[in-house]
């Protein structure tokens, strides 16, 4: 018994060159019956989706690993600025209130007719 492979048969083609009989193509087959394929897809969790994204997409380990360090970071840091410009802004509308309690208290007649025209000038800017 032999373990040697069996010799590779030479053909000559009808244009008259030669080629090895195992890169001939295949002759065609008719097209098998589709099958039905039952696929349960899961979802990632939305924080991972974009490494996962990025991974897929040929980005490099680094890229993931800071997307992955930096994104929760930047979010906090942004929650952080939002919630000292909304304190800010609230301190301004108190601070604004009290001025205006304030002149129209002490400020007498002088004080009033300020406070009138500013709210003129308010209602004639939201005509506008």
């Amino acid at each position: 018994m032999s373990t040697l492979p069996e010799p590779v048969r030479v053909v000559q083609l009808p244009d008259g060159t030669y080629t090895y009989a195992d890169h001939l193509p295949t002759p065609l087959q008719p097209a098998p019956v589709p099958q039905v394929v039952h696929q349960h897809i899961h979802h990632a969790p939305p924080d991972r989706t974009v490494q996962r994204i990025a991974l897929g997409s040929g980005i490099g380990a680094g890229t993931v690993a800071a997307g992955v360090y930096f994104g929760p970071l930047l979010v906090g840091a942004l929650t952080a600025i939002a919630a000292n410009l909304a304190l800010l802004a609230f301190l301004a509308a108190v601070m604004a209130w009290g001025v205006v309690s304030v002149v129209k208290s002490i400020g007498g007649t002088d004080g009033a007719n300020a406070a009138k025209n500013v709210g003129k000038a308010r209602k004639s800017l939201r005509r506008r």
